[in-house]
């Protein structure tokens, strides 16, 4: 079942890892086009969306909205043009997210930016049901989304991008959460002591420069 709720967000959380200087920008999972309200410079903005519903809203937001898989519309799209990409919880949801990464960087202009939202695999809360309860249950949002093709820790996500030959200018962690009951705080603190820092967010803001 979709969660209409996913596609409206605005993501304020990302507004820290914009860079200065940005003309044109290429959202991949634009949703209805919302985080274009964080952007305060003019700029020309192109949304690609996989929902239908959700695309056509975007349209009526955006300058350019492209409707379907982004491996399918990706030659629609100009090379070496945007001087910002933003991917808020795209990457783990692409086939091949080399092929993605390797793709995505042709379209971003010399010395352009991508910034992106990975969900962190090491989430106290899933190593909770992985190590307490031995669970490992996909579910229709979240770290273990049914629709995610593959999953990231911190390190995992960095040594991808280095790989294909990004700077990586800012990474941090976004969403991190609190127990209210003081046993479970308790726990979560050691556990934190025990297993890092890394383990408190739900998801690692980056912001990446193209060379």
């Amino acid at each position: 079942m979709i969660n209409t709720k996913y596609y409206k967000l605005e993501r304020c959380e990302m507004t820290s890892l914009l860079p200065e200087k940005y003309f044109t920008v290429l959202e991949i999972g634009c949703g209805e086009g919302n985080f274009r309200n964080n952007l305060t410079k003019k700029n020309e903005y192109w949304g690609v969306e996989l929902v239908d519903s959700a695309g056509k809203i975007a349209a009526q937001k955006l300058d350019h909205v492209l409707i379907g898989p982004y491996e399918e519309l990706s030659n629609q799209i100009p090379d070496n043009y945007f001087d910002l990409v933003i991917c808020n919880d795209v990457i783990e949801h692409m086939t091949d997210h080399d092929c993605f990464f390797q793709s995505i960087k042709n379209k971003i202009s010399t010395n352009g930016f991508l910034i992106a939202s990975i969900p962190n695999v090491r989430y106290h809360k899933n190593l909770y049901n992985l190590l307490i309860h031995k669970d490992w249950k996909y579910v229709d949002q979240g770290i273990l989304d049914k629709t995610h093709m593959r999953f990231f820790t911190k390190k995992s996500i960095l040594r991808t991008v280095v790989n294909h030959g990004f700077i990586v200018e800012e990474c941090i962690g976004i969403n991190d959460s609190w127990y209210k009951n003081f046993l479970d705080r308790c726990i979560y603190f050691a556990s934190r002591k025990i297993l890092g820092e890394d383990i408190k967010y739900l998801q690692f803001g980056i912001r990446l420069k193209k060379p």
